[in-house]
């Protein structure tokens, strides 16, 4: 018997909110264009039932790593570009928002928002640290 098939980032994509569809897509382009090498995850998850809960989508590595760099989910009005190493992250134009001790976000409210200076530069440097520690 065959192992069914995963939910992929485009099944996803179909069952985002109308509302937050745009920003994830402009979200998901972005982070595709900082790190063109890394491998996209898809979640295997559904929209969660309560609205103020993240709905985690997709996250992304380097072929072969072990530990992700960088994430997206969404909520009913807005979408989240997470990053798991945020903390050590350099961050002039002060846009990463959380107080987790390994986890720090940007939120964004339009499409945008997901293609500004600042945060191609956190994905930048995102996927530069781990670049450098899977060489």
């Amino acid at each position: 018997m065959s192992k069914p098939a995963g939910i992929t980032t485009a099944d996803h994509l179909k069952t985002v909110p109308a509302a937050t569809r745009p920003i994830v897509e402009a979200a998901l382009k972005t982070v595709r264009a900082a790190a063109p090498g890394a491998e996209e995850v898809a979640y295997q998850s559904h929209r969660p039932n309560n609205p103020s809960t993240m709905w985690k989508l997709v996250h992304y590595r380097f072929p072969g790593a072990k530990n992700y760099v960088a994430g997206i989910g969404t909520f009913t009005s807005h979408a989240t570009l997470f990053f798991y190493r945020g903390p050590e992250l350099p961050d002039a134009d002060g846009v990463l928002e959380g107080g987790g001790k390994d986890m720090r976000h940007v939120t964004l409210r339009t499409a945008s928002d997901a293609q500004t200076p600042a945060v191609k530069r956190l994905l930048r440097a995102a996927f530069e640290m781990a670049r450098t520690e899977t060489a």
